[in-house]
């Protein structure tokens, strides 16, 4: 089952986010991470509560697969650069069908 990554980031730092940027990026693709939704590029609109400063929303093909994106040594040294340029939450879903 799809499973899904959520990620609401405030930059603090655009330099060194640009490094996360450039070391992610790539990481994505290995583990089959598919952008679905990022604010840079698509239309928000906040319905309730205080607007994300950035978000994004990464697909994977199960909750396994975005756990070995997470912990990948590829990923890994790329959230440390996020780790320093910004306040940051990921969350992990699993899909679901109705």
């Amino acid at each position: 089952m799809a499973a899904y990554v959520i990620a609401e980031v405030e930059i603090t730092d655009q330099e060194t986010y640009a490094k996360y940027r450039e070391a992610a990026n790539p990481t994505f693709k290995e583990f089959g991470g598919e952008f679905l939704a990022t604010n840079m590029r698509s239309r928000t609109e906040t319905l309730e509560g205080e607007p994300p400063k950035r978000i994004a929303i990464v697909k994977f093909d199960s909750m396994d697969a975005a756990r070995r994106w997470y912990n990948s040594p590829g990923y890994t040294k790329a959230k440390e650069f996020r780790h320093r340029a910004a306040k940051s939450r990921l969350i992990l879903v699993e899909g679901s069908h109705p």
